[in-house]
């Protein structure tokens, strides 16, 4: 009876451990199946690594009072003569309200020409009109304000507080600063990643880096992007835990036992903590240092095998690192096995009962 219900293919969460091992290069398989040791978790234990690059880091900041094209300016000008060139009758003071700097960062000011604004200060262009101004009318006074514009922003989009542009001012030079006028981000800071492109130029760093390294609190540009986004890694967890799922990342670095508390642990009716196997494409140059050797080229598929009944099984699978895009697989004991073969067996007995009973019955009527 038991090899009648075995032969009927009883359900289960997927291969067993014999099976598992029966895929590796030593016996009909293509992956290498590894027991994990404080060396493998050495040589595995590699992340992402984020970071601005030095032309970011290096950049420094903006004066805040600094024209840049698209700026809007406010000129006020003077003039110490009752017939000025510039002034209207019975006044001496004229007025350029809304002067916008052109894409070349150039502005025109009458009887003064084309004067380069952009790169400048307010102070410097008011020099610049005073030396031009004071050939042809005495003595002029020249007033030079930076009203508005949208030469000095930035963008911000994602996770944030508050998506759109923001001007570059005083306050908000610097990449926290202007995160803050923000309004923050809107994710958890663990998982949280900021991305900056400038130009052609793009680099990323984690959200907590920002703090942890104040050469990361970098000045910003006009036209900058910063997208700010939630960290986009996960692994897959099946067979004998209490959730199979896709599971995202909710820390930096996650652990194998982390992993498993993220689903819920393991099955207490139904795992077996002999057979724990994290699966992946590990790169060559990692898998020839795991299986001690050189000669292997490509991505290269690799079963990692956790005992968390062996003696510091449990350090084991603390110490081990999951990595994107893992498999998490935790096979089925024994038992269970055994479990559903004796209920398939009491169902099977039950049911063949339950016929003879109403075949009696029929028989009597």
């Amino acid at each position: 009876m038991v090899a009648v219900v075995s032969s009927c293919g009883l359900p289960r969460v997927g291969p067993n451990k014999r099976e598992i091992y029966a895929g590796s290069v030593q016996r009909s398989g293509d992956a290498f199946v590894v027991a994990v040791n404080d060396r493998v978790t050495r040589a595995t234990a590699v992340q992402p690594s984020l970071g601005f690059t030095e032309a970011f880091r290096s950049a420094g900041k903006l004066g805040s009072d600094t024209i840049q094209p698209g700026d809007t300016l406010s000129l006020s000008i003077w003039e110490n003569v009752d017939d000025g060139l510039l002034a209207s009758e019975g006044t001496s003071q004229t007025r350029l309200e809304e002067v916008q700097v052109d894409g070349s960062g150039h502005i025109f000011v009458p009887y003064a020409g084309r004067i380069k604004a952009a790169g400048n200060t307010p102070e410097s262009i008011r020099r610049i009109i005073t030396r031009k101004l004071e050939e042809q009318t005495p003595d002029p006074q020249v007033q030079v304000a930076r009203v508005a514009g949208d030469g000095s922003t930035v963008t911000l989009s994602g996770a944030v507080g508050g998506q759109g542009v923001y001007p570059i001012e005083r306050p908000t030079r610097t990449l926290s600063a202007m995160l803050a006028a923000a309004g923050g981000i809107a994710i958890s800071p663990e998982v949280a990643q900021i991305t900056i492109l400038r130009g052609n130029q793009r680099s990323k760093i984690w959200f907590q880096d920002l703090y942890e390294h104040p050469e990361y609190d970098i000045a910003l540009r006009g036209g900058d992007r910063i997208l700010v986004e939630q960290d986009t890694r996960s692994f897959t967890a099946l067979g004998a835990t209490n959730g199979q799922a896709r599971v995202a990342f909710e820390t930096q670095t996650l652990s194998a036992v982390e992993a498993i508390a993220q689903v819920g642990g393991l099955s207490t009716v139904s795992a077996d903590p002999t057979g724990v196997f994290v699966m992946r494409n590990e790169p060559a140059e990692i898998a020839n240092q795991v299986l001690g050797r050189d000669d292997l080229v490509g991505a290269q598929r690799m079963v990692y095998v956790l005992d968390l009944t062996r003696p510091n099984g449990m350090f084991m699978a603390r110490d081990f690192s999951i990595r994107d895009d893992d498999t998490l697989y935790v096979t089925e004991a024994p038992f269970a096995q055994w479990t559903k073969v004796i209920a398939a067996m009491t169902g099977t007995l039950g049911a063949v009962g339950s016929v003879s009973t109403a075949g009696d019955t029929l028989s009597g009527i």
